[in-house]
């Protein structure tokens, strides 16, 4: 899948207190001030010999920053920036610049924002055969990491790390409300109280028939939509992914807040301390999590081969009304067997913020977002007909999960501090890539 399509925030935007999102196993979750600084990773500057005078070169791909100015000043006396035009970023004028060592031997990249400075495309070996061996760290915006080979950048030498710290607050909470929806058929109730009197208005000049037309719509759903509703409490929550997102997740339902029992499967299995303190079960194998689970979020990163973990036999080993959330990526999902899983009624219901291929959106799960039968040309009383008697089950959104002011904050903060860390010669703070990291004998 490409990377994701957020926009950045305007510049404009106002700036409020955050808490971004941390790394996994999970530290103290570090606090933004009104400033945008994160209060708990100290400043690290690097380390010169004070008779050298030059400043390690930084080269600032993408927006300017605008949240951190206190941080990018520090950022600035200790560094050289510079800042490729956009059309130095077109891929093959990038290609050029790096072959012509147009921007020096630079020690580090910095992409503050995931809107922007992408427009190179995938970082493969063609990109990173073409970067100066002085390169040291690459340090970008957004919890992904499908766009770049970090595999590659890691056998070079090169730590590449991510800002998925800053991000986990806002797609836990997002996640909140996907999980809440499979459970309440949110994009039923929604539909029926608005599009059926859109459509009747839209096509018919009467407004009273249409009135009455959305009104039946309004009285179908709330009667019927009772029986396949439920409280989340006491269904199993499974979780795929026990990172920072999949943490703050099991936080927020289990315990005494939504009592759910949380579950999780992740490659790696988290300490005995963690499990206890958010009452998680382990399950050492994906099936055996889909077969105990009621509900299950994808909030795992992409597999580095591209293949999804959500498939046709995966999905035949689920119990049967599983309902489905994916916050993660949509390249782990086979959008085909989701949609025939959902059509046979092994997924009740679905969530999805990601999609295969973004921008576009599976038609076949669109058509179940506002209800089985496709509502295109028919006239307005089969239109409002077919949204109460096929109800969507599926809640379709625009890759919005982490997309909020306080995380554009954070990504912007983290990705100047871990430069910082590596170049004063720390550890860099969220690195994803150090076991591909070549190790000297």
């Amino acid at each position: 899948m490409a990377e994701p399509y957020n926009t950045p925030m305007p510049a404009s935007t106002p700036v409020p207190a955050s808490t971004p999102r941390s790394s996994s196993p999970a530290p103290p979750l570090p606090s933004l001030t009104p400033n945008g600084s994160m209060t708990t990773i100290p400043l690290r500057l690097p380390q010169q010999d004070p008779s050298d005078k030059r400043r390690p070169i930084v080269l600032h791909i993408g927006d300017p920053i605008k949240y951190n100015p206190a941080t990018y000043a520090e950022f600035s006396q200790a560094f050289e920036v510079i800042r490729p035009s956009t059309a130095e970023r077109e891929r093959s004028e990038f290609k050029k610049a790096l072959q012509e060592r147009r921007w020096g031997d630079f020690s580090a990249i910095f992409r503050p924002f995931w809107g922007t400075g992408g427009e190179m495309g995938r970082w493969d070996a063609e990109l990173i055969g073409l970067l100066p061996t002085s390169v040291k760290v690459f340090a970008s915006a957004g919890a992904g990491f499908d766009w770049a080979d970090t595999k590659l950048l890691g056998k070079r030498g090169i730590i590449y790390c991510n800002s998925g710290l800053a991000a986990a607050e806002a797609v836990a909470d997002f996640a909140v409300a996907m999980v809440i929806s499979t459970f309440r058929h949110l994009p039923w109730c929604m539909g029926a109280a608005t599009l059926p009197y859109f459509l009747t208005t839209s096509s018919s000049p009467d407004s009273t028939t249409a009135s009455v037309a959305a009104g039946k719509t309004f009285q179908t759903c709330h009667s019927l939509a009772t029986a396949v509703s439920h409280n989340p409490r006491n269904h199993v929550l499974g979780l795929i992914g026990f990172g920072n997102i999949g943490q703050q997740i099991a936080a927020r339902f289990g315990n005494a807040s939504f009592g759910m029992r949380i579950a999780y499967y992740d490659v790696v299995r988290k300490p005995a301390s963690m499990e206890s303190s958010l009452g998680a079960t382990y399950y050492p194998n994906l099936e055996l999590l889909l077969a105990a689970s009621d509900c299950v979020v994808l909030c795992t990163p992409a597999s580095a081969d591209g293949k999804p973990l959500i498939t046709t036999d995966a999905l035949k080993q689920v119990k049967k009304g599983l309902r489905f959330v994916n916050v993660a990526r949509g390249s782990l999902v086979d959008e085909e067997a989701l949609a025939d899983a959902l059509e046979d009624g092994r997924i009740s219901a679905a969530a999805l913020d990601v999609h295969s291929e973004e921008p576009r959106v599976s038609q076949r799960l669109v058509k179940m977002a506002f209800g089985e039968q496709d509502i295109v040309g028919r006239n307005a009383k089969e239109q409002a007909k077919s949204i109460f008697d096929h109800p969507g089950r599926v809640m379709l959104t625009c890759h919005n999960a982490g997309g909020t002011v306080e995380t554009h904050i954070g990504f912007e903060e983290l990705s100047m501090r871990n430069i910082m860390a590596v170049l004063g010669g720390h550890k860099a703070i969220t690195p994803v890539n150090l076991h591909y990291m070549k190790t000297t004998e």
